[in-house]
């Protein structure tokens, strides 16, 4: 008996184990996708830290070659610079002016002055080179074991030394003009570098006191060109001053004769009418008619004296005149005006030969204005609108960019008896761009035939 319960017991318990076989069987399929999803989690996160790690190092190697690369741009585009600087001292461009403007170094009055000083810094060239002050030695120096030969290589090699340095400064002086004198500077210091460097070795160099004597020849000998060029300026100016000043005198002359031809014959007329009017008086003729002649030449006397007496009054002051404001939209665009002056008795004379061949269209005037001191109003007004100026450098040319509101407001503001005309008529300008407008449309627009034929020729029969 006890062995059946002993077998049933086993078989029990065989049976309870086959259940929670198959229970564990039936949970592990149960959840084997979870595990496996788990492992692939894992696994894509270790790939994806793998990757990400991958991708720093990229970006910082990427960021490596880019400062690598932008150094090396930086480093190729100071030598493009340097070099294309060095390019510029032997070249000639007079649309290059980037190495600045020259500031005169002298003041001196005349041409005259200028070449006193050239021969001066010569002289001083010159006792510097014989006093052997130009040339400076470092060391002594021994060929074969003897010091005279050295100080002779020494003196020899200085003098190739001195006509190379020489040689470039004589070149640079010849060719200086206004757009390079600072490049030319520039020159002559990488010269003077340049050739020192190459005594180095034999310790032999040039002063810096006769680079800087022969810095001053460049400058003098620039300045000297441009104190001729303004002399020969000046001259040109006085000369046409003086031929203003003989119109002037001319047509002051001619108005003094004409006003006293009149005078002398309306003088003689009224004696005439005064005499015919006491004939017709004692004859009992009818008077009115005689007395409005004898007034009108009355009144033409009075204004031939006057004319006589304002020809005289200019002919005696030499500072009055008249300013004028003109403007020519053609030729230089709209806002830009000319503020002159004139002396002549008739100004009008002075805009017409303004207006001559040398500029496409006529000039219309703005506004002109009678002055006892003409020259010190136009002053007042070239000072208060010198910003303004269209030419910064040459103060003759009297040309400003000005809105006429303002010209107006700056002269009612002077108390000025003078109205100006806001729009420029520019009749010439203003008809040629209407033809040219007419003749723009007309090429635009389709051509006619010449010949027109019957459609009835292109019908189909």
């Amino acid at each position: 008996m006890a062995t059946y319960i002993a077998i049933a017991v086993a078989c029990l318990a065989s049976f309870g184990l086959i259940r929670l076989g198959w229970k564990y069987y039936r949970l592990k399929k149960r959840y084997a996708p979870v595990t496996d999803a788990e492992g692939l989690l894992s696994r894509l996160e270790a790939a994806a830290v793998t990757s990400r790690e991958g991708l720093t190092r990229a970006e910082h190697e990427a960021r490596i070659r880019n400062e690598a690369l932008s150094l090396q741009y930086l480093m190729a585009k100071a030598t493009l610079e340097r070099l294309q600087k060095e390019v510029s001292l032997v070249e000639e461009n007079l649309e290059d002016i980037s190495f600045g403007l020259y500031k005169p170094h002298y003041d001196f009055a005349t041409s005259t002055a200028y070449k006193a000083k050239l021969d001066e810094i010569y002289e001083r060239q010159k006792g510097l080179i014989k006093s052997e002050r130009a040339i400076l030695f470092g060391t002594e120096w021994t060929v074969g074991g003897s010091v005279k030969e050295g100080a002779r290589m020494q003196k020899q090699y200085s003098k190739l030394m001195l006509r190379a340095f020489n040689g470039e400064c004589d070149a640079a002086t010849a060719r200086v003009t206004w757009n390079n004198i600072v490049r030319m500077q520039e020159r002559l210091s990488k010269a003077f570098s340049a050739i020192n460097n190459l005594g180095g070795v034999m310790q032999i160099s040039i002063t810096p006191e006769y680079l800087d004597l022969r810095l001053q020849e460049l400058r003098l000998t620039h300045e000297l060109e441009e104190k001729k060029r303004e002399e020969v300026e000046e001259q040109r100016q006085i000369r046409e001053q003086m031929r203003e000043e003989e119109k002037v005198q001319r047509e002051i002359d001619k108005a003094l004769k004409e006003a006293e031809t009149e005078e002398e014959r309306f003088e003689k007329a009224l004696e005439l009418e005064r005499a015919r009017a006491e004939i017709a008086k004692a004859r009992g003729v009818e008077m009115d008619n005689i007395n409005a002649r004898v007034r009108e030449l009355e009144s033409l006397l009075e204004d031939a004296r006057a004319k006589r007496e304002r020809a005289i009054f200019r002919g005696q002051t030499t500072r009055s005149g008249h300013v004028y404001i003109i403007s020519n939209i053609g030729s230089f665009g709209e806002n830009v005006f000319k503020i002159g002056m004139t002396r002549r008795l008739e100004p009008m004379d002075r805009v017409k030969e303004l207006g001559d061949a040398s500029v496409p269209f006529e000039f219309d005037v703005h506004g002109m204005v009678y002055a006892e001191d003409a020259p010190a109003l136009e002053c007042e007004i070239h000072q208060n609108f010198a910003g303004r100026r269209i030419n910064l450098v040459n103060m003759r040319k009297e040309f400003f960019y000005v809105g006429l509101s303002e010209l107006d407001e700056f002269l009612k503001s002077r108390k000025l008896n003078i109205e100006l005309t806001m729009l420029a008529e520019a009749r010439q300008y203003r008809e040629t761009l209407t033809l040219r407008q007419k003749a723009s449309e007309a090429s635009q627009s389709p051509k006619e035939n010449s010949a027109t034929f019957p459609a009835e020729l292109f019908a189909r029969t």
